[in-house]
C-alpha cells in the first residue's frame, strides 16, 4: 500500500477482512482467531504501519500468516529506505519518547516475540502473537482491561495516576487510539480534522483543547530562531477551540488568539509548556503543546489543558502524544487530498470544452457525470465548428482514469480539432489519430526504458512502464442543408450510436470497428445518413450501457434501444435526462463508471 497517512487505517481494515475471509473459509488454525488474537493483531499491525509512514514515508508491504498447527498469527511489515532505525526504548525519557520507539514498545508488550530485519534498502518489523483460548462473553471485559493495563504501563512509566485515569486508561486506551486513527484517517478537510481531534480530547483528557494549524510557507520558513513569526501577517492561524463548557470557548478563544504558539524547536513533537490563558480561565491550571508534524513538515500546534493541576499525569501526555502524531498524519493527508484535487479540477476543466457549439438546425443535449470526483475522467466530449459549413463531434472512452487517462485525452482532443479544420474526412481522422496514438506509446515505452537503463535498473516486464493507450471513440460531422442534417460519423470500438426516427423506429446508426490505439496501420470507414425534423441521434459511452444490476446490464436484450424508443416525441433535453435518469435508477447502488451522453435532434 502507498505510504500516505491514510496507510494505517487501510492495513487496519485490509487485516480484519483477511481474517474475517479465512474464517468464513474455515481454514485450518482459524478455530484459534478469539476476540483477543484479533485485536491484538489490529493494534500490533497499526502501530507498525504508522512507524513505517511516518519514518520512511515509502512504500510499505504488510503480509500476515496464520499457523495452521498452532493458530499463531505473524505479521511482517517492510518499508523501502528507511530514514533511520528505531533506538532502545529503554532509555528514553518521559517527554522525549520518539514516535518510532512507542509504537514497538507496543508490539513488544503485545507479541510473543517479535524482531527487526534489514535488508538492502529496506526494513521488515515483525510479531508473532500466539493464539488463545476464545474468553466467554463474560470474560472478554476482563480481557480488554488486562491488555489496557499493559498497554497503560507502556504509555505511561511514572506510578502518579489518579484511580479515575487510571481505570479509564486501564479498560479503553488502546481502543480509544484505535478508533481515533480510524475516525481521523476518514476525513479530507484539515479543518475538520482540527475539529474532530478537540471532540476526541475533551473531556475524557483534558478540560480544553486548541488546534492551530499552519500554511507550508509559514511551517517551514516563518518562524524566527526566538519563536516569533520571520514573515508579517504570516504565523498560526487558529482553526480550532474546544472547551468542557460551551460558554466559556469564545472567552478561550480571543485569549489564545492572543497569544499564539511560538515555539523555539518547530521540528518538535511535544509536549513543551504552553503559557495559561488566565484571562480566560482564571489563574490555576496548566497547558501543554504538541507539535503537529508529518513527513518532516511542521503542520500545526496542538494544545491542551487542564485547571487546578500542577501538571498532566504522564499517561495522559503520553497518549495525547500518540493521538497528536495521528492528527498530523491525517492533517497531512487532507492537505494532499486537497492538492491532488485542485490539480484535478483544473486539469479536468481543460480537458473539456468551455463551451459546447450551437449547430443551426440542430439542437443538441449533453449529460456528462464523472464518477470519480477526486481525479480526471475517463470519458470526454466535444462539438465543434470546422469551418465550410461543418461542426463536428466526439464522444470518448479512455481505457483507466486518473493521469494516463489525461494524456489521451489531451493528445485526442486537440488533434481532433486541428484535423477536422484542415479538412480531414471523418474515416481519415480516426486513420491519423489511431497512428498518433500508437507511435506516443511507443516514445512513452521507449523513454521509459532508457530511465530504467540508465538507473541501472531491471528491464520492464510485461505489466510496467507506460500502459498501452486505447480509445474508443464515436467521431462524427454534422452539415446543416434545407430540410434536415447530413451525418458522417464512425465508432472505433465504442457503443454504437442510435437513430430514433419521428415515427418511433430505433436503429443503430454505424457498425463496429477497432479500438484507436491497439493495430497498426488500420483502416476505418465512415456512414453518411440524413437526419430530418424530429429524428434524434444517441451517442453515449459505455456508462451507460454497462450500468450494472446484479449480473444484468443496462443494454441487455436491447435495453437502451428500448430506453430510447420510449422518448418519441421528447426534445433533446428530454430525452437526455429520461436516459439518464433511467440509468441511475436501473441500479440500486451509485453508477460506478463515468457516464457521458450527446443527443443531437434535427428540428
Amino acid at each position: 500500500m502507498p505510504g500516505s497517512p491514510l496507510a494505517p487505517g487501510c492495513a487496519r481494515a485490509l487485516l480484519r477482512a483477511a481474517l474475517a475471509e479465512w474464517a468464513e473459509r474455515g481454514l485450518p488454525g482459524t478455530e484459534h482467531l478469539s476476540d483477543r488474537l484479533v485485536g491484538d493483531v489490529v493494534v500490533v499491525v497499526s502501530e507498525l504501519v504508522t512507524n513505517a509512514v511516518v519514518h520512511a514515508g515509502t512504500d510499505v508491504e504488510v503480509e500476515c500468516r496464520l499457523e495452521a498447527q498452532t493458530g499463531a498469527v505473524v505479521v511482517e511489515v517492510m518499508d523501502r529506505h528507511p530514514s533511520r532505525a528505531p533506538r532502545d526504548a529503554a532509555v528514553d525519557a518521559a517527554y522525549e519518547t520518539p514516535e518510532y520507539g512507542r509504537g514497538l514498545r507496543l508490539v513488544a508488550a503485545l507479541a510473543e516475540s517479535w524482531g527487526i530485519t534489514y535488508r538492502t534498502g529496506a526494513k521488515t518489523v515483525w510479531a508473532r502473537l500466539p493464539a488463545y483460548d476464545a474468553p466467554a462473553t463474560e470474560e472478554r471485559a476482563a480481557y480488554a482491561g488486562e491488555r489496557g493495563l499493559r498497554v497503560a504501563g507502556i504509555l505511561a512509566p511514572e506510578p502518579h495516576r489518579t484511580e479515575q485515569e487510571r481505570d479509564w486508561l486501564g479498560r479503553g486506551a488502546l481502543s480509544f487510539l484505535a478508533e481515533a486513527s480510524d475516525l481521523l484517517a476518514g476525513q479530507l478537510d484539515e479543518n475538520l480534522v482540527a475539529a474532530l481531534a478537540g471532540q476526541l480530547i475533551v473531556p475524557r483528557l483534558a478540560d480544553w483543547c486548541a488546534v492551530w494549524l499552519e500554511d507550508e510557507v509559514t511551517g517551514r520558513a516563518g518562524w524566527n530562531t526566538d519563536g516569533t513569526a520571520g514573515i508579517a501577517g504570516t504565523g498560526p492561524q487558529l482553526a480550532r477551540v474546544w472547551h468542557a463548557s460551551e460558554t466559556r470557548i469564545e472567552d478561550l478563544r480571543g485569549a489564545l488568539e492572543k497569544e499564539p504558539p511560538h515555539p523555539p524547536d518547530p521540528a518538535r513533537s511535544g509536549p513543551a509548556s504552553f503559557p495559561w490563558p488566565g484571562e480566560a480561565l482564571g489563574p490555576d491550571g496548566f497547558a501543554l503543546a504538541y507539535r503537529l508534524t508529518a513527513g518532516g513538515r511542521p503542520l500545526g500546534t496542538l494544545v491542551i489543558g487542564r485547571a487546578g493541576l500542577i501538571g498532566f499525569p504522564d499517561e495522559i501526555t503520553g497518549l495525547v502524544e500518540d493521538l497528536s502524531r495521528r492528527v498530523a498524519l491525517a492533517i497531512g493527508a487532507a492537505r494532499q487530498y486537497a492538492r491532488q484535487a485542485t490539480i484535478s479540477a483544473v486539469l479536468q476543466r481543460g480537458l473539456l470544452p468551455g463551451a459546447v457549439a450551437e449547430i443551426p438546425g440542430v439542437r443538441s443535449a449533453l449529460v456528462y457525470e464523472p464518477c470519480d470526483k477526486g481525479g480526471p475522467s475517463g470519458d470526454f466530449y466535444d462539438l465543434f465548428p470546422a469551418g465550410d459549413g461543418r461542426w463536428c463531434f466526439a464522444v470518448g472512452d479512455v481505457q483507466g482514469k486518473g493521469p494516463e487517462a489525461a494524456v489521451v485525452i489531451g493528445l485526442a482532443r486537440p488533434w481532433l480539432r486541428l484535423l477536422a479544420r484542415e479538412g480531414y474526412r471523418v474515416a481519415d481522422v480516426l486513420d491519423r489519430l489511431n497512428q498518433l496514438l500508437l507511435d506516443d506509446a511507443t516514445e512513452a515505452a521507449d523513454a521509459a526504458a532508457r530511465a530504467l537503463a540508465s538507473a541501472g535498473a531491471r528491464p520492464a516486464g510485461p505489466g510496467d512502464g507506460p500502459q498501452t493507450r486505447f480509445l474508443s471513440l464515436l467521431y462524427g460531422e454534422l452539415a446543416p442543408f434545407d430540410g434536415g442534417v447530413r451525418c458522417t460519423l464512425a465508432s472505433a470500438g465504442h457503443p454504437l450510436p442510435l437513430l430514433l426516427g419521428a415515427d418511433g423506429e430505433v436503429r443503430t446508426a454505424a457498425h463496429p470497428q477497432t479500438l484507436l490505439g491497439v493495430i497498426e496501420d488500420a483502416t476505418y470507414t465512415s456512414e453518411t445518413f440524413e437526419l430530418r425534423s424530429g429524428d434524434s441521434l444517441l451517442c453515449v459511452t459505455d456508462g451507460v450501457t454497462e450500468r450494472r444490476s446484479g449480473s444484468r446490464q443496462f443494454d441487455d436484450e436491447d435495453g437502451l434501444a428500448d430506453a430510447l424508443a420510449g422518448c418519441v416525441g421528447l426534445d433533446a433535453e428530454l430525452i437526455a435526462e429520461r436516459i439518464k435518469r433511467l440509468v441511475h435508477e436501473f441500479g440500486v447502488r451509485p453508477p460506478e463508471d463515468d457516464l457521458a451522453l450527446l443527443v443531437l435532434q434535427a428540428e
